[in-house]
């Protein structure tokens, strides 16, 4: 156990930490159900020192396992407030910042509940979002938050490698989809760089990035975020398609797609990958905010 008066500053988790904890809390992190924890202190202040976080910001976590990132943070932030599911590591949080961290214990909270459940956080509310996110849930994670936290204006998240290509990639890119656009919708997107598998324990079959993002101003249309997301998602579901075929059941008819498309100025031979979130958003307004749309809907 740490000695609580050695630093006034957090005690960071190494290999040895992060299996003696596991241990005392009778966890065995396996592959299959997506325990990988943190087990390099340098990753973690690295993923800090990249996320810009300061000590007026309030830090959202997600997923914090056995606290590697947490305590990292810690150093910096105002205050963390962690999300986890699994309910042993929820129970043993506290505890675990109290030990390693009993100067920043107070700036602590930890939150027992599925992310992609969560409707509300007791304030102060999050500027930022820090995390390691759960690899096969980490872009519906990410957007709920971005969609329910409007205060949060940067963050900085280690997912798969692949998916942080698709997150940060532009229009006409081979990766450019579904991800892309939304995400760009609340923000900019950036890649922050690659983690090794070396710093995880067990090491994942994958290929990790860090993401970086800026919140900004969605854009000025009068179409609704459902409604253009709605607009995404029908121009990816068949990504070989023209955009005057994949937007036809959305639309109605072939005639009210090419119509939509014409108020946007897109070329009805177009896809959907070669559209920025702008244009998808004036796609949108043709579909359901024109006098001609409302004429569709209601015939």
């Amino acid at each position: 156990m740490p000695d609580a008066n050695s630093s006034a500053g957090p005690r960071l988790l190494g290999p040895a930490e992060v299996r003696s904890l596991a241990a005392e809390l009778d966890i065995r992190p396996t592959k299959q159900k997506g325990q990988n924890f943190v087990i390099d202190a340098n990753t973690c202040r690295r993923i800090v020192r990249e996320s810009g976080i300061g000590p007026e910001d309030v830090v959202l976590e997600i997923g914090p396992g056995l606290g590697s990132l947490t305590l990292a943070m810690l150093e910096t932030a105002r205050q963390v407030v962690a999300v986890e599911i699994d309910d042993k590591l929820a129970a043993a949080l506290p505890t675990t910042i109290q030990e390693y961290a009993p100067q920043q214990a107070a700036s602590f909270h930890v939150i027992h509940a599925d992310a992609l459940r969560i409707d509300s956080l007791p304030d102060p509310q999050p500027t930022a979002l820090v995390a390691n996110l759960p690899y096969n849930v980490s872009v519906p994670v990410l957007l709920h938050m971005m969609t329910l936290l409007p205060t949060l204006e940067r963050g900085l998240v280690m997912v798969q490698s692949e998916v942080a290509d698709r997150l940060a990639a532009p229009p006409g890119s081979k990766v450019y989809g579904v991800p892309s656009v939304k995400a760009a919708w609340f923000a900019d997107v950036r890649r922050a760089g690659a983690i090794g598998r070396n710093v995880f324990w067990p090491a994942p079959n994958v290929d990790s990035g860090l993401v970086a993002w800026t919140r900004r101003e969605p854009p000025a249309t009068s179409a609704t975020r459902e409604q253009v997301f709605a607009v995404v998602d029908a121009a990816f579901a068949q990504r070989r398609k023209t955009l005057r075929a994949t937007l036809k059941n959305l639309a109605g008819s072939s005639q009210a797609a090419e119509q939509a498309l014409a108020h946007a100025g897109v070329d009805p031979m177009a896809r959907g990958e070669v559209l920025g979130v702008e244009q998808f958003a004036r796609v949108a307004e043709g579909l359901f905010c024109t006098p001609d749309a409302n004429e569709t809907d209601d015939a």
